[in-house]
């Protein structure tokens, strides 16, 4: 067993770790394509320039930075689809306003009707954000640009426009299919990295602490928040791991994946009876050896996703190391067959059972671990049959269907309502740029309205803040590069290599992104204005983002969706997908006929509804106190939730690795009962009434004293005991949920 750590980490340490954190962000999938960003509009850009000077280039370069907003790591059959909506509608747009540049009034309704088209694209989700910004670019920056003297004059510069587009939307779907691989590989070890850290936060559950209820509440609070963030970058891993995974390469990132979910699930489980331990003395000199193997396989796993993103090769990468016998060497006896023993309270086994049980999970965690590192070094062969025939069943859907839409023009529809807020915003804003006392730069009044506006309140205040302080050294940047007059070629790199960053960090640290997309910004602006001898002034540019910030941060306030609106969708979606989880989970079949791939399906939709809800929840702690949803309910749903989800995770690996010791002839009729149960009670749209005495299933009927003696390695108590406590969490789920539901309708 490895020594414990200390607590206090040494200056090497806290090196290795700034060191760890540096390598991760410089060698991610972001960074990498923010690279891709820069050589693209660095290359198109010079390549304009040469040929149709600087007008044509800096048009150009518009339309590149347009297009490449859409430009993230995914799979390679949707990049083309995925990007190609951005140049396609942001040229008309670009068009349009340098038609009507010269008429205040007519150019006002073009921006305002842009504004709500634009934003209404949310409606798609995470594809619709980056063209919603695309959209916006394009109508901004085309306002920084002098009145076109002629049509001809608004035709080349559309036609650069196009160009730029055009070339920059062939360089994205080539550098996608260059880096296919690279961002498989990227994307997987950050998912490797996120699921250590919620292994340290589970291995914080083992510690004993002077409030052990106020402690497990703040632990599984952060664990949610870990899970929420872990589902969210999962997802848009599967989209990429999980696609055609034809090649030896790709099908062993596709079964480290998969091998990751399995963990995922072992983890999930590791809370299951962990408070009764924690309760007892006995166990308290076995839990720290248990913490410290979470520990070490996190750490361990930390290493192999830091290997792949270093790109070492496969024989370079270290193994895993096999803790099954250190787990063994801390727990006491087991005898080989006895009677029940005593239990600690109805329907508990003994601590000594709860420890085999607890420290087998951890193996199993440790066992997936192993079996990743192998299958890193090539040591151990992919088995992914289902997964190469049925891949799409895993990925998130890739055409622009128009159902997204039509679901969010209802009159509550939080779209519908954050596009009239924006709308209502940028009109305001530019009425006020036509009056104000400086020479005002009002399409940088607007770029700062559209940027610090969010779909909620939290994100409009954490952008608010950083979009300031992002803008005000971003000035400083570009004050100081003008000072020494550089050249045309100079201002194309320092662009194309502010856009990268900016692209690079949007996802990661939302300051850098405001830094560099200011200095980008004002330099493309800077460019558009050729021929006019532009002067820069700090104190009017800051002037114009400190009013477009708090225009944005006050019409936050205007046609709100707060959370509490969205949160009983939540709640109901999050009961369904608990429901048909539910029911795979407990579902029956012939070993040899049976296919998993159902459950993993419903279990994907029930960890991301409570992904969903969980950071809907967060969201509403920005959100003014007489509007915040009350907090208590929500977290008992979650709460439930999550545990629901373990214990049917633990009965459904019973299922399909122990059935062999398993007596059916008791579990078959348990099985139907408990999956009955769990349907009357989260389908019901009332508090659960008390359950049929015939179909109820208690976690005292499977460890009742027996006069028979059972076999250490009959698994039946157990598979009782789970589905007993599943049921009994499936009716509190029901019940908190209902509780919130109904406070909020009062709300």
């Amino acid at each position: 067993m490895p020594p414990a750590q200390s607590t206090h980490p040494t200056l090497s340490d806290r090196l290795l770790a700034h060191t760890d954190r540096f390598l991760r962000v410089a060698l991610s999938q972001y960074v990498t394509n923010g690279l891709t960003v820069t050589l693209g509009l660095v290359v198109i850009m010079l390549l304009v320039f040469e040929s149709a000077g600087l007008a044509g280039a800096s048009s150009a370069a518009l339309g590149v930075m347009v297009t490449s907003m859409p430009d993230v790591p995914a799979p390679r059959r949707r990049k083309f689809m995925q990007m190609l909506p951005a140049p396609l509608l942001g040229l008309p747009l670009f068009m349009l306003v340098q038609l009507v540049r010269a008429d205040a009034l007519l150019l006002g309704v073009v921006i305002v009707a842009g504004t709500f088209l634009a934003v209404m694209v949310m409606a798609w989700g995470k594809r619709g954000g980056p063209i919603t910004f695309a959209l916006l670019f394009s109508m901004l920056f085309s306002m920084a640009a002098p009145p076109p003297a002629s049509l001809e004059m608004i035709a080349e510069h559309g036609g650069w426009f196009a160009l730029g587009a055009g070339l920059y939307l062939l360089w994205g779907v080539l550098t996608t299919h260059w880096l296919n691989n690279r961002f498989r590989t990227q994307m997987l070890a950050e998912c490797l990295h996120s699921f250590a850290q919620i292994l340290r936060t589970q291995a914080q559950r083992f510690a004993p602490h002077a409030d052990p209820q106020a402690q497990s509440h703040a632990l599984l609070a952060k664990m949610l928040e870990q899970q929420a963030t872990f589902a969210d970058t999962l997802q848009t891993t599967r989209d990429m791991v999980l696609e055609s995974p034809t090649t030896p390469a790709r099908t062993r990132l596709a079964a480290m994946l998969l091998g990751l979910l399995e963990a995922r699930d072992h983890q999930l489980a590791c809370d299951l009876d962990l408070d009764t331990l924690l309760q007892h003395p006995g166990s308290s000199a076995t839990l720290p050896a248990l913490q410290q193997v979470l520990n070490t396989t996190a750490q361990q796993l930390e290493a192999l996703s830091l290997s792949l993103l270093l790109g070492r090769g496969a024989q370079s990468i270290a193994p895993i190391a096999n803790l099954r016998a250190a787990l063994a060497g801390v727990l006491p006896l087991r005898p080989e067959a006895q009677p029940v023993p005593e239990p600690l309270a109805v329907g508990t086994p003994d601590p000594g059972a709860l420890l085999h049980n607890i420290a087998d999970r951890i193996g199993h965690i440790n066992d997936e671990a192993v079996h990743l590192a192998a299958l890193a070094r090539g040591d151990a062969s992919p088995e992914l049959a289902a997964v190469r025939t049925q891949w799409q069943l895993f990925v998130s859907p890739t055409r622009w269907a128009w159902a997204p839409l039509l679901g969010q023009l209802g009159w509550r529809a939080p779209t519908l309502r954050y596009a009239l807020r924006a709308t209502l915003a940028v009109a305001t804003g530019y009425v006020v740029s036509l009056h104000l006392p400086w020479v005002s730069h009002n399409y940088w009044i607007l770029t700062t309205i559209v940027v610090v506006m969010r779909g909620n309140l939290a994100q409009t205040l954490q952008r608010r803040d950083a979009r300031v302080a992002g803008t005000l050294l971003g000035c400083v940047l570009v004050m100081a590069l003008l000072a020494t007059h550089p050249g045309a070629r100079t201002l194309f790199l320092v662009i194309a290599l502010s856009m990268g960053l900016a692209h690079a960090f949007a996802l990661r640290r939302y300051l850098f992104t405001c830094i560099f997309a200011t200095l980008a910004g004002l330099l493309q602006a800077h460019l558009l204005l050729v021929g006019v001898a532009p002067t820069f002034a700090i104190f009017e540019r800051l002037g114009d983002t400190l009013l477009g910030a708090a225009l944005a941060w006050l019409f936050s306030y205007v046609l709100p969706a707060w959370e509490r609106s969205q949160l009983p969708g939540l709640v109901r979606r999050s009961l369904q997908a608990q429901l048909q989880h539910a029911k795979l989970a407990l579902e029956l079949g012939e070993p040899a006929q049976a296919s998993d791939l159902p459950w993993r399906l419903a279990r994907r939709e029930a960890y991301d509804s409570l992904s969903a809800l969980t950071l809907a929840t967060q969201r509403s702690l920005a959100e003014p106190d007489g509007v915040r949803p009350p907090l208590a309910p929500l977290e008992a749903v979650q709460a439930r939730s999550y545990q629901l989800l373990a214990q049917l995770t633990a009965i459904k690996s019973l299922l399909l690795l122990r059935r062999s010791q398993l007596d059916m002839a008791v579990a078959t009729p348990a099985l139907q009962a408990a999956a009955r149960q769990i349907d009357r009670e989260l389908a019901a749209s009332a508090p659960p009434e008390p359950a049929n005495t015939q179909d109820t299933i208690t976690a005292a009927q499977a460890f009742q004293p027996r006069p028979e003696p059972i076999a250490v390695d009959d698994l039946t108590p157990w598979l009782l005991r789970r589905l007993g406590l599943a049921t009994a969490m499936a009716r509190e789920l029901q019940q908190a949920a209902h509780l919130a539901q109904q406070r909020k309708v009062a709300a």
